[in-house]
């Protein structure tokens, strides 16, 4: 297959991910928060462990950014269901996904065989192929290998091969409601970081995200400090630079704090609506923009006020906006 080129923070994404779902807590809550299906609820998941995945040749992959983990069923001790997970982060989806997951799963077999996993009159286990996505279009690509097939006499039906993966499309397919009703599942927290476009977003699922990291192993706390550090903090940082050790309240702390350069990154958010920067209505209308992202659209007479307000009252509105629960959490009437 060929190569497609891949950016930088493409690369950084991928690994970081990577990182995140090698943790059998990552698997755990991917499988129980978004796959309701009853044979999901009879896995035992103090049994997950992680497959080596050396059998798939630097030749036949894009990149290393695929993870196998098995688990067995509460009822059956002897039976493995393996779990291929296949990170996706790619800027286009990919049309013949299908067949990569075919490649990949009878390569997957092949090692089964080839140690002696499984031998003699030995059933292959049944495999979950999964593809995690987080690109901006909708994944669109299909997912029966048979649909990207020729149509042939019905009398070839059987020789035709069938393989469907599963898709979990993030930006997507979950709605912000769906995820934050999932507040103690990680990849529910991972996904709605994910989705969050504005500070003011970003900063409350990281709080959630924050408070359920607290009871996770010290060692999935650095993975997700090191996504937050080296993916999803320099969207909304970008010239702010990071310190080597960071740990994740200095990170919210920090978005917190960010506030103070809202008037620079007016310039970049489409928000001054033809007036020239630096003028005080440039600031106001920028200011709307943000309360609308998080409370929806404004009235005419919030507006007026917002118009009224002086600089330093602006400045104050957007410190505020972060931790605000409401409209007039932001817009507090000045002390006399």
């Amino acid at each position: 297959m060929k190569k497609k080129r891949r950016t930088q923070s493409h690369q950084e994404h991928d690994n970081s991910y990577k990182q995140l779902f090698s943790h059998p807590r990552m698997v755990k809550d991917l499988l129980q928060g978004f796959i309701p299906q009853k044979w999901v609820t009879q896995l035992d998941f103090r049994t997950l462990s992680k497959v080596s995945g050396h059998y798939v040749s630097e030749d036949l992959r894009d990149r290393e950014d695929d993870i196998v983990w098995k688990v067995r069923r509460h009822s059956q001790k002897d039976e493995w269901l393996y779990i291929y997970l296949l990170i996706e982060f790619q800027s286009s989806v990919d049309h013949f996904m299908a067949v990569r997951m075919m490649v990949y799963i009878g390569l997957l077999y092949q090692d089964l065989i080839k140690t002696e996993v499984v031998s003699g009159s030995q059933l292959l286990p049944p495999v979950l192929p999964l593809v995690l996505y987080n690109g901006e279009d909708r994944w669109y690509a299909v997912r029966e290998i048979s649909e990207l097939i020729t149509p042939f006499p019905a009398e070839l039906e059987k020789h035709c091969p069938h393989l469907e993966y599963l898709v979990m499309d993030e930006r997507h397919d979950y709605s912000d409601e769906q995820l934050s009703s999932q507040s103690n599942n990680l990849a529910a927290n991972l996904f709605h970081l994910e989705k969050s476009r504005t500070k003011s977003e970003t900063q409350q699922a990281l709080s959630l995200l924050i408070k359920w990291l607290k009871t996770a192993p010290p060692s999935l706390r650095v993975a997700f400090k090191t996504w937050l550090k080296r993916v999803k903090l320099p969207r909304h940082l970008p010239k702010v630079l990071l310190p080597e050790f960071i740990d994740l309240q200095e990170i919210e702390t920090m978005l917190a704090t960010s506030t103070e350069n809202w008037l620079e990154e007016s310039k970049k958010e489409g928000r001054k609506e033809g007036l020239k920067e630096g003028r005080k209505e440039g600031k106001a209308h920028f200011l709307m923009g943000l309360l609308e992202d998080k409370f929806g659209p404004l009235n005419h007479e919030i507006k007026a006020t917002i118009l009224r307000l002086t600089e330093p009252r602006l400045l104050e509105c957007a410190k505020r906006l972060w931790t605000a629960q409401t409209l007039q959490d932001v817009i507090k009437p000045e002390k006399t």
